[in-house]
């Protein structure tokens, strides 16, 4: 089944315009649409991709959507849906494949399946699209289906892969294998960086990166009594004042040393407002590489004191500074064991350490019944933090990253993730380590970010140009109008 979604009203481009820093993107946003959108005028514009909540793509598909509208784009946003229990199932090892990961070999079943549903899901869609438009399929699971209907009615297709990774392993391999019939029938391929391109795509792919919105709750910038007060009414502060703001309707919680979770503000206040804070807010994935961030922060601090007696300052700064670990609540990812793994050993982990330590690590559990105020928890977080870290093993993008960026924050993370090595510069935006399993060298590189506050303080600037440079949601519109504008003229020259 194909479901259109209706896209409500956001932010408008006057909205964004008002904010003085992001005047001069949004006047070039516009200029490339003048340019660029009478190219695709009489065409609608079709993202297609598989949910429309959760995930990275369902989140940055309304305000693109609504901002294509306001740049005079017919867009629309459809979700396809499955009647096949076992499809999203199927589409899942296609994921962890792509992604490296074993699993059972792909079958002539899997396949007959993986068609059965496109077949159904492509009918839906030419019941909706014309060949004069422009159909926009994101990831795998929907790409069969709009190949079938490129096929039917060879309209401009064009898909946007968000996902991939840079080794090529038997698993790589035979995932792409079992799309190419499909990718193949796509005017244009969109990755995020250029490692995950298969061969077979290379002649028509580009790299196109993702984008954060800078007026969401999750990046929208915080002013002293905003920001202090969004962490009191969210429990990761105590508030020694009256509270303007209501407090939110679930509050954050903390591991505690018996291993359950309690407010955040036990046993003692996490100390956001004044402390040093390193910290990391993903989801509890294994690839993340907390457990290895959390030995690392363990390790310097043991060795804090004999290594700067010196220095009173930094002795200070490493006695006080606090590891802050966040993601999800435990309620949240309950149907999820891999999550539930990660956050079990973590416990185990933080039990284990020594009580001075444990002291200064925080384990928090955001909770997510609404979306709103757990953002706005990400976006307290991150400014409250003097490092935020970002310590992936793998990382497809991690836009946490240019969040963190965009806030002025350094960022430490390591070369071996593609998605954090396209962003941060290595001594420009933050540190990147070599190794993210070996906590010794992670230890190396925080105790350095934390000794160094005039080179944070750069490091800090940098990022935050190089997000606005690169990472806004404006740069991607206008890299969207540009590869609409060159489908739709093939499409009209018969190229």
């Amino acid at each position: 089944m194909a479901k259109i979604v209706d896209v409500a009203s956001r932010t408008t481009l006057y909205e964004y315009g008002e904010v003085a820093e992001l005047a001069g993107k949004v006047r070039d946003l516009r200029t490339d649409a003048e340019r660029l959108v009478p190219e695709i005028r009489g065409r609608r514009v079709w993202m297609v991709n598989s949910t429309a909540h959760g995930g990275g793509v369902a989140e940055m598909l309304p305000t693109e959507v609504s901002l294509l509208r306001e740049l005079g784009v017919d867009a629309r946003w459809v979700v396809m849906e499955a009647t096949e229990p076992a499809f999203f199932p199927l589409t899942k090892r296609l994921h962890n494949m792509l992604h490296a990961a074993p699993g059972p070999p792909l079958t002539p079943a899997d396949r007959e399946l993986y068609e059965s549903v496109s077949r159904e899901n492509a009918q839906e869609l030419l019941r909706l699209v014309t060949r004069d438009d422009i159909l926009v399929i994101h990831d795998p699971q929907p790409m069969g289906a709009g190949a079938m209907v490129k096929q039917e009615l060879g309209l401009p297709t064009i898909w946007r892969c968000h996902i991939g990774v840079d080794v090529r392993s038997p698993e790589v391999e035979a995932a792409w294998a079992f799309l190419e019939p499909y990718a193949r029938m796509y005017d244009r391929a969109l990755f995020t960086a250029s490692e995950y391109v298969p061969g077979y795509l290379s002649a028509h792919s580009e790299i196109m990166y993702p984008a954060l919105d800078p007026l969401s709750h999750k990046n929208r910038d915080l002013s002293l009594h905003h920001l202090v007060g969004t962490l009191c009414a969210s429990a990761l502060a105590v508030p020694y004042w009256p509270l303007v703001a209501p407090e939110f309707r679930t509050a954050a919680r903390r591991l505690q040393p018996d291993g359950t979770f309690a407010s955040a503000t036990l046993p003692e206040d996490l100390g956001l407002i004044g402390r040093p804070i390193i910290s990391e807010v993903s989801r509890w994935d294994r690839l993340k590489g907390f457990p290895q961030l959390m030995e690392g922060f363990r390790r310097m601090k043991l060795r804090a004191e004999p290594r700067h007696v010196g220095d009173s300052q930094i002795r200070l700064r490493l006695r006080i500074v606090r590891l802050v670990l966040a993601g999800p609540d435990p309620a949240a990812v309950q149907d999820d064991p891999e999550a539930l793994g990660v956050l079990t050993e973590l416990k185990e982990r933080f039990r284990e350490l020594e009580p001075p330590v444990q002291r200064d690590v925080a384990i928090l559990a955001l909770p997510m019944e609404s979306r709103p105020e757990n953002a706005l928890m990400v976006n307290a977080i991150q400014r409250a933090s003097t490092i935020v870290a970002q310590n992936s093993l793998r990382e497809g993008f991690g836009l946490t990253v240019a969040e963190a960026m965009f806030k002025r924050r350094p960022v430490l993370g390591n070369r071996r993730a593609v998605g954090v090595r396209l962003q941060v510069r290595d001594g420009v935006d933050g540190r990147l380590v070599e190794d993210p399993e070996d906590p010794t060298e992670i230890a190396d590189v925080m105790e350095e970010m934390l000794a160094h506050d005039e080179r944070r303080e750069a490091w800090g600037r940098a990022a935050q140009r190089r997000a606005y440079d690169k990472f806004l949601i404006f740069s991607l519109l206008s890299q969207w109008l540009d590869v609409f504008a060159r489908v739709a003229h093939r499409r009209s020259t018969g190229e």
